[in-house]
């Protein structure tokens, strides 16, 4: 189904319902929930996506796995999506943690295919094998290091946004420590207890993650280089490369052959489509 609101079709008396959404460049979807879990998969452009516990950028061609009830906001950037919503009962992926996957080219398949079925698809035909087999998929799939997790302390939380709005490589785990009033000892303990990471991690992390929407969106490898601090685009593509396992180059050259092979989704995603924008309208992935 395309272009519907999840929720005219939430109650449907099926494991899984498939939606595939059309956005315009900029659209925000704001804070709210669903009761199933949700596999939002962007076949163009760069997600957004927010919870309380952290930040999540989605590359064109991957997916966010979101839990039922996890309260997020989403902003689209020239997206076109394909998302399942998925019965608390029928769970696949392990874990109430919001994750950012790698979707294989046989998902990727499945998932154009299950946006054409309708909503009380026949369970013992075709469609439900192919749903079936969706959620073997899924339980399988990779998780990518594309999160940026947040604190919860209110001390520390906006040296993190501050940082996030404008990332330097070089911002030092001293300056954060002064600004706490904490050793620098003690403040890498009570970083990592607050992020799971250790500060320079969470750096290099945040600054890839930032990255890569700046790169979907066209920009140069040398200007995001130096808005990040980093003495040269090669300095930068290393970390990159340390991160991601390719330099931004290949990076981008990886996404541009994989969107070709799904022309129909591309496609469609560049013909505008009116989208409604009530409170409801915007409650929908």
């Amino acid at each position: 189904m395309l272009n519907v609101r999840i929720d005219d079709f939430d109650q449907v008396p099926r494991p899984v319902v498939a939606i595939g959404t059309d956005y315009p460049k900029g659209y925000l979807l704001p804070w709210h929930t669903h009761r199933r879990a949700q596999l939002l998969y962007g076949a163009t452009g760069v997600m957004h996506v927010a919870t309380r516990e952290g930040n999540w950028i989605v590359p064109p061609q991957r997916a966010v796995w979101i839990p039922p009830g996890m309260l997020h906001e989403v902003r689209m950037v020239g997206v076109s999506t394909r998302s399942l919503y998925i019965e608390p009962g029928a769970l696949p992926w392990p874990g109430d943690a919001c994750q950012v996957v790698g979707v294989s080219p046989l998902v990727r398949q499945l998932l154009i295919g299950a946006v054409e079925m309708r909503a009380e698809y026949d369970p013992d035909g075709r469609d439900g094998a192919l749903i079936a087999l969706l959620l073997h998929e899924i339980a399988r799939m990779t998780v990518l290091p594309l999160h940026i997790p947040l604190p919860a302390d209110a001390r520390l939380l906006p040296l993190c946004q501050a940082f996030l709005g404008q990332p330097d490589t070089h911002d030092s785990p001293q300056r954060w420590a002064r600004e706490l009033h904490m050793s620098t000892r003690t403040f890498s303990r009570f970083f990592r207890e607050q992020t799971g990471m250790a500060f320079s991690e969470w750096r290099q992390r945040a600054c890839v993650v930032l990255a890569l929407s700046r790169l979907a969106a066209g920009e140069a490898v040398t200007r995001i280089a130096l808005d990040f601090g980093y003495d040269s685009p090669a300095a930068f593509s290393t970390m990159f490369r340390r991160v991601l396992g390719h330099a931004p180059t290949e990076y981008l050259q990886m996404e541009v052959a994989v969107a070709g092979s799904c022309p129909a989704v591309v496609a469609r995603a560049a013909a505008p489509v009116p989208i409604d924008t009530s409170t409801a309208g915007r409650a929908r992935k």
